[in-house]
């Protein structure tokens, strides 16, 4: 790609070019680019709830504005996850291969189900863990290298999220890259860099079921302890799920614990280096940092859109949707809607309400590990404030393919130790 500035004039040249009704936000290469933002820009002035009647997954409605989100998210009696309509992501479809899980699950068995594993994310159990998280964050970066380029999602983002993994479901940390590698393999798209063809994105799931089978075999045996798997092993709502459930479960809790946590790790150093007043004001005020990693949430939205399907006629905002129509919650787009956030495309990190966002979602599929990834983000800014003086990119990062996660697959900087 060439100059970011003239790149992002061009998107949004073609973005208010193009006939309203034609309009195709689902494209993975608008994200991996990075210009996706003016599309959305205009739907949400123009159409915000909008219907694109083709699209590689078939038509399906955006809908763009915060409150208009809200209404869809918390209103799980019309617009249903349920995996037998197609799941909780936009490519997905009635009848495939969709593992059941609680993302994909309406109420009652939602309630009951996610009830079994909010425990590990309790505000007491997040104490306790605080102390490891720190003293892993301290050894990473304890071992980067200083005034050499080094790639961050790698030797940073990754190691920090793949160790809060692999003690969320006690297994040995040597296996922790395992953990992140199935997460990526599950939301990948075949051919664009992971995994080369669905037949590998199969034989590695099939090797991560395999994997967690034995685990639940050695939990359920065991007495009860306070891991993930030993919990949905024993839990009342849980025990009984069949393996293709148990698996789903397991996938949706790799993927939900890695991204956001993950990427905004790496967003909140890209966003710092594009914005150096606030990194200086940052620096200053250290107390700032729970606002900071709220902004950075908000302004990098690791998880770009959430799917539901209609199980009934419902007129909303003035457009008839259907019984069966795919409805797209682009949390990216909520989260930049100048109608509820002030100067919503400026990244600040004094924000009056930071916490303001839609990128955990909302209802009842709100996720349930969203302070879970702040403490990380917390904890990894501690660290890295009294360590480093600064923290620089070296070019253009590499971002994901996808219109689900908004994340990065490289982002090499160098950083300098304090005086």
């Amino acid at each position: 790609m060439g100059d970011s500035t003239t790149v992002a004039s061009e998107a949004r040249a073609a973005a208010y070019a193009m006939p309203l009704e034609s309009m195709n936000v689902a494209q993975p290469a608008l994200f991996r680019d990075d210009v996706h933002w003016p599309y959305f820009e205009r739907l949400r002035r123009e159409d915000p709830v909008h219907y694109c009647p083709a699209s590689a997954f078939g038509p399906y409605w955006s809908i763009t504005k915060y409150h208009d989100i809200v209404a869809v998210d918390t209103n799980h009696q019309v617009f249903s996850s349920a995996a037998s309509l197609g799941g909780f992501v936009i490519n997905g479809r009635p009848g495939d291969s969709n593992f059941p899980m609680l993302i994909t699950m309406d109420p009652p068995q939602h309630t009951q189900k996610r009830r079994t594993v909010t425990p590990i994310v309790s505000a007491n159990n997040l104490r306790l863990m605080e102390p490891l998280i720190r003293e892993r964050a301290g050894l990473i970066l304890d071992t980067v290298p200083i005034g050499e380029e080094f790639d961050w999602v790698d030797r940073v983002a990754i190691e920090l999220t793949s160790m809060t993994l692999a003690t969320l479901f006690d297994v040995p940390l040597e296996d922790r890259r395992r953990l992140i590698r199935w997460s990526d393999v599950y939301t990948s798209w075949p051919g664009f860099g992971v995994v080369d063809s669905v037949e590998q994105q199969r034989a590695e799931l099939n090797e991560c079921a395999e994997y967690f089978n034995v685990l639940w075999k050695e939990r359920a045996a065991a007495e009860p302890q306070g891991d993930l798997i030993s919990m949905l092993a024993h839990g009342e709502a849980t025990r009984g799920m069949s393996p293709l459930e148990y698996f789903g479960n397991v996938i949706l809790l790799l993927v939900g614990a890695n991204d956001s946590t993950r990427n905004s790790i790496s967003g909140s150093v890209f966003a710092l280096n594009r914005n150096p007043q606030q990194y200086a004001k940052l620096c200053a005020n250290h107390a700032l940092i729970p606002s900071m990693v709220a902004e950075t949430i908000r302004w990098q939205t690791p998880v770009a859109h959430v799917r539901r399907t209609a199980v009934a006629d419902i007129e909303f905002q003035g457009k008839k949707i259907c019984a069966g129509d795919k409805v797209v919650m682009w949390y990216v787009s909520g989260n930049r809607d100048a109608d509820v956030i002030d100067s919503p495309d400026d990244y600040i990190i004094d924000r009056p309400r930071p916490r303001q966002h839609l990128s955990f979602g909302a209802g009842i599929h709100r996720c349930m590990g969203s302070r879970l990834a702040e403490l990380q983000l917390q904890v990894i800014w501690e660290e890295i404030l009294k360590r480093f003086q600064t923290i620089e990119l070296v070019g253009e990062p590499q971002r994901s393919y996808s219109t689900f996660v908004r994340g990065y697959t490289r982002l090499l900087v160098r950083v300098r130790h304090r005086n």
